[in-house]
């Protein structure tokens, strides 16, 4: 959530911030409304505060000199002041509360170096690694390979569940627990994350906290449960809000985390696309990368770990590239957006697997997750970051895409035969 007193003190640069990302002019309008009502009240309370402290002192002068009936006037009016103090605290909460849920429908600020832009088209390409095969035959997609190999079925899965659900059978379930534990490897031993194992529902609060409510209610999956609980759309949610209403120490940032959990989303408005195969389904697996770190920290904690999901694609041997998002095309609490998107043959383009986003103290301000510097300092808001360390059903994808061979066979890359038990060839 943004900081209401920069907000206050910084309007037209919040307007501007908030336009370039498809927000209107007026999304500020209330606010001010209200800011002005805020300030009107406050003057007010003051101004009766002042009456009534100089009232209590004139009424224990007319006390001392016995004019009582005087005095009595005067506590009548002075309890008339109080009432009216009371009303207008009442009237300065509610206006607390309605700019602060305001604030809570606003996306976060971009950061300066974030290009300006309405949509995916103004994204700007920072880096590729690895050279997208040639392939001697026309390679086929992942569905038409899978379904070859009985590794993947989408008929079955749909008359389980419905469209946009799939079952891994075979050694298509083994490459994807393989894909999991590798990328939770790395992560642990070689890039210093911290495995945990959070819950896959989440109440109200921590949904509000990482930024899906109240904007993205009809993302989730919620069931039905008097507590409010909802089916985790990302692990962001829960491992992000691990450190909720603490004040960690200073010296004990940064704080890496790393899950593998199951993702769950509605896919509200995306009917349409996409609607083949694995790339948009509403239930599918991911290890998520999170970090809490100083806020001086912040930029270069982004930038090491969105290195950390794209080394996952480089082990594997899958060409990618990485963008930064504009404006126009980043997540709600993100301030700068970095997407990893790894080649597909079949498609001939690149499509997402990772996006790395640093949230400033976005998150935490909803959270209320702080840091105390030594020497007794005012606490502050952490930093969060998260990305994916990747989303593995799209790794998947990538593999078999990849790897085919002109027979329909898949050979699997050797750095994950110790995960597979060995079987280096599907098919």
């Amino acid at each position: 959530m943004l900081d209401l007193n920069f907000v206050r003190e910084n309007l037209d640069a919040v307007r501007e911030g908030l336009r370039s990302r498809n927000f209107p002019d007026d999304a500020l309008d209330k606010f001010v409304e209200l800011d002005t009502e805020r300030r009107r009240i406050i003057a007010e309370a003051d101004e009766i505060n002042r009456q009534r402290n100089a009232a209590s002192k004139e009424i224990g002068s007319l006390m001392q000199t016995g004019k009582r009936e005087e005095a009595e006037a005067k506590k009548a009016e002075v309890g008339g002041l109080k009432d009216r103090q009371t009303e207008l605290e009442s009237a300065r909460d509610d206006a607390d509360r309605a700019m602060r849920d305001l604030l809570a429908g606003l996306p976060n600020i971009p950061a300066n170096d974030v290009p300006i832009g309405a949509d995916e088209l103004a994204n700007k390409e920072v880096r590729r690694w690895g050279e997208p095969r040639e392939f001697d035959f026309e390679p086929k997609d992942h569905v038409d390979l899978g379904e070859a190999l009985g590794i993947l079925d989408l008929e079955r899965a749909s008359k389980i569940a419905g469209s946009r659900f799939s079952i891994l059978n075979g050694a298509g379930a083994r490459l994807e627990r393989a894909l999991i534990n590798f990328m939770l490897d790395v992560h642990t031993l070689e890039h210093g994350y911290t495995e945990t194992l959070p819950p896959f529902l989440v109440n109200r609060q921590a949904l509000f906290g990482t930024g899906q409510l109240p904007k993205f209610e009809d993302d989730l999956f919620h069931v039905k449960d008097e507590r409010g609980f909802a089916l985790i759309p990302t692990a962001e949610v829960p491992v992000t809000n691990y450190h909720a209403e603490e004040i960690l120490d200073a010296k004990d940032l940064p704080r890496y985390y790393t899950a593998y959990t199951p993702c769950f989303r509605s896919e509200a408005g995306s009917y349409g696309r996409d609607t083949r195969g694995l790339i948009r389904q509403h239930q599918f697996e991911k290890v998520e990368l999170v970090k809490l770190v100083l806020p001086e920290n912040s930029e270069n904690e982004h930038e090491k770990l969105t290195a950390n999901a794209e080394r996952i694609l480089q082990l594997l041997g899958l060409p990618y590239r990485t963008v930064v998002l504009c404006t126009g095309d980043m997540g709600f609490a993100a301030k700068k957006t970095y997407d990893i998107e790894v080649w597909l043959p079949s498609q001939q383009t690149y499509r997402e697997i990772s996006s790395c986003s640093n949230c400033g103290d976005f998150q935490a301000r909803r959270m209320n997750t702080r840091f105390r510097r030594s020497g007794g300092a005012k606490p502050e808001f952490v930093h969060t970051l998260n990305g994916s360390g990747l989303a593995v059903g799209r790794t998947w994808i990538a593999i078999i895409e990849n790897y085919q061979q002109a027979d329909g066979s898949i050979v699997i890359p050797e750095i994950l035969l110790p995960y597979t038990g060995g079987l280096a060839k599907i098919g």
